[in-house]
């Protein structure tokens, strides 16, 4: 670390999934020093999902040109074709030091070109879709490629700020927050890949995905 203190954003938008942003920004918010903004268009009220309404602390002109970490959760499709949200990413995903995504993040910093040519991961649901936006899909529940660091959703969102940390502070304040999150998942079921879960589970998780993600985005509303 240096005595600049560290710059990191965090894209949040109407109908962004909170639980792809809320551990890591737990975590990653455990650096000295470190400024944490939640980057959006405007700084008016949005909710996220399920609901949960937030606003912005930065707007895209104002958030800093030159980020340590530049991090994207899920957000809606419309989101993801949105020209303005892309160039935001784009630009300053050309310049961080650590581009990350969880979940359905991953596809939306794909769309801006930042992961052209690097391995990468996301929700199961949408991994086949990888390809689409020039990265080379790759199992597992988080994926690092140079300075390319993606997950899929719940965990992976812990694991990536665990990882930063490690890098950006050092071995000590990354096992403080492990442990100071008592990060030790011990799942109910075990079921919590397609491969442990097995052809019926999983078939009946993507038809509920699917009916979830529809209503969630009913209930979102539109952009800010």
């Amino acid at each position: 670390m240096t005595d600049k203190p560290l710059e990191i954003a965090i894209l949040v938008c109407p109908g962004f999934m909170q639980i792809d942003v809320v551990g890591f920004h737990t975590i990653i918010s455990m650096i000295p020093g470190a400024n944490v903004h939640l980057a959006w268009k405007n700084r008016d009220e949005i909710a996220g999902a399920p609901h949960f309404p937030t606003r912005a602390t930065t707007t895209f002109a104002d958030c800093p040109k030159d980020l340590d970490v530049l991090f994207a959760g899920a957000v809606p499709p419309e989101v993801m074709e949105d020209a303005e949200t892309l160039e935001f990413l784009a630009d300053r995903g050309s310049r961080a030091r650590w581009v990350a995504g969880v979940c359905a993040g991953s596809l939306l910093l794909g769309a801006a070109g930042l992961l052209r040519g690097y391995r990468a991961t996301t929700n199961f649901q949408l991994h086949d879709r990888l390809p689409l936006v020039g990265a080379i899909p790759e199992r597992g529940n988080v994926v690092e490629d140079r300075n390319r660091i993606t997950a899929g959703p719940a965990t992976g969102c812990h694991e990536i700020g665990f990882r930063l940390v490690q890098d950006l502070a050092g071995d000590e304040l990354a096992m403080i927050a492990e442990l100071a999150s008592e990060y030790a998942p011990k799942p109910l079921f075990g079921v919590g890949t397609p491969e442990l879960a097995g052809p019926g589970l999983t078939a009946r998780t993507l038809a509920f995905s699917e009916r979830l993600v529809t209503g969630l985005g009913h209930s979102a509303g539109g952009r800010g």
